[in-house]
């Protein structure tokens, strides 16, 4: 029995903008269904005493805190700078 039909490719098709022969159409609907009929078995499991999760890891924040730490002073910054005025870097102007 099969789950997606030739026409439902064919729109998916369609929508995607792809374009696709008959071959290809008789191709996609065999693999899509393949891909259900795996899914399904899912199904099947027992899934009774199984807590809903998000991610099959226990995952943390592994960013480090967010503090305010000591930082470059704005002289220290525009000592490199080629040009500087009024505390900002100066660069070649890109409209005329």
């Amino acid at each position: 029995m099969s789950r997606i039909t030739k026409e439902q490719v064919k729109h998916v098709a369609n929508l995607a903008r792809l374009e696709m022969d008959e071959a290809e159409v008789e191709k996609f609907t065999t693999q899509l269904d393949d891909i259900i009929s795996m899914a399904e078995q899912l199904n099947e499991l027992d899934t009774e005493n199984v807590e809903p999760t998000t991610h099959v890891l226990d995952l943390k924040n592994v960013l480090r805190k967010d503090k305010a730490q000591p930082w470059l002073s704005r002289e220290e910054a525009l000592k490199n700078a080629p040009d500087h005025a009024n505390g900002q870097v100066k660069v070649p102007s890109i409209f005329e």
